[in-house]
């Protein structure tokens, strides 16, 4: 890594931008130097607030030599546009979750690497909290034994505040609801902890009484490619919660934090819960462990500067982010046919073969 913090651009001005920005000039490692949004009004209100120079033009805050990466916190469906635009233009790229709107563009987003020589980050920074790095070794060292289950809960009151006016409200641009929006973040920390998904069984219902298009709750049965199975719930009518649970042979644990820190995560470690339960009268001997401070934003964004500068993949990577992206696919098309078991590999094969017909006929 430099000594020198890397530059980078940010496009896309709303609330996300902010708070991935605040996590930037926390760091030594990259200054967010230009910023992009169509809206006047919205430049300049982030010029303002957040201290970074407005650019009017995206062209040319991509022809700006001294920019070595662009973060793009934009709608889902602007990711690949987007995202091709900054690879054009020799840019690394990091986007927010999920890496697109469909696998589709997720594939198509992928390939950007080789097509133009430039890295992809994908801002999965669940799998950064410390908590979750703590079960992650757990794991490694054999500590909970042979893990068989596992189970995770993301969710929060969103769809009771869902308008017309929001891009959630419309089943097209976030299909499932919490599965895409929520849940999505749990299928990628299992997969980091469970290794891959071989298939998925899930259901979906909309419960929500402000009329929306989307689903507002989602179940998500797994079955790993080694036989272990896992659940992933989402609830969009609630108050928030994140929580997940590993299951071994030598014991279980469990780490919850306080939704509300959220948005500020060298807060989470405070109020988060993470024990490990062992033996048949665990429960009277859960041990509590301590949960060292961390930024997942923060650190999310340093990977995405090591990228930068280096030209390497970091953990972040599209193929995990279309991991992510191919179980949701899958538990939509397992809704459709009312809970039959969908084969996420099918899903992806399948994908890839319609972009290799569309580049054939092209």
């Amino acid at each position: 890594m430099s000594a020198n913090p890397i530059d980078v651009g940010i496009v896309g001005l709303g609330r996300w931008a902010r708070v991935l920005t605040r996590a930037a000039q926390k760091s030594d490692k990259l200054r967010i130097v230009g910023a992009f949004s169509r809206s006047e009004e919205k430049r300049q209100a982030f010029a303002r607030d957040m201290g970074v120079p407005a650019v009017a033009d995206m062209n040319a805050l991509l022809a700006d030599p001294a920019i070595k990466g662009v973060i793009l916190t934009v709608p889902n469906e602007q990711h690949y546009p987007l995202a091709l635009q900054v690879a054009r233009a020799k840019k690394h790229v990091y986007t927010e979750k999920p890496i697109a709107h469909n696998l589709e563009d997720g594939l198509k987003l992928a390939a950007l690497e080789k097509e133009h020589g430039i890295t992809v980050t994908v801002g999965h920074s669940a799998r950064l909290m410390g908590g979750i790095r703590l079960i992650k070794e757990m794991i490694d060292r054999g500590e909970l034994g042979r893990v068989a289950f596992l189970e995770a809960n993301f969710s929060n009151e969103r769809a009771l505040e869902l308008t017309p006016s929001t891009w959630r409200w419309y089943r097209d641009r976030a299909p499932g609801g919490p599965l895409s929006q929520l849940a999505i973040h749990q299928f990628d920390l299992l997969h980091m902890l469970g290794g891959e998904v071989a298939e998925v069984s899930s259901m979906a219902s909309k419960l929500s009484p402000v009329g929306a298009e989307v689903d507002d709750q989602s179940m998500t049965l797994l079955k790993f490619a080694d036989g272990k199975v896992g659940y992933v719930g989402s609830c969009w009518t609630s108050p928030g919660v994140f929580a997940v649970r590993v299951f071994g042979s030598k014991g279980l644990a469990h780490y919850e934090i306080d939704f509300g820190t959220w948005d500020t995560p060298k807060e989470i470690h405070k109020s988060a819960t993470l024990y490990v339960q062992r033996g048949k009268d665990g429960y009277g001997k859960r041990q509590q462990i301590e949960i060292p401070e961390s930024d997942m934003f923060r650190a999310e964004l340093e990977m995405f500067a090591e990228s930068c500068a280096s030209g390497r993949q970091n953990e972040l990577t599209a193929y995990n982010g279309n991991v992510a992206v191919a179980i949701v696919a899958a538990a939509l098309r397992s809704v459709d046919k009312h809970g039959l078991a969908v084969r996420v590999g099918d899903v992806i094969e399948e994908t890839r073969a319609r972009i290799d017909a569309q580049r054939v006929a092209a």
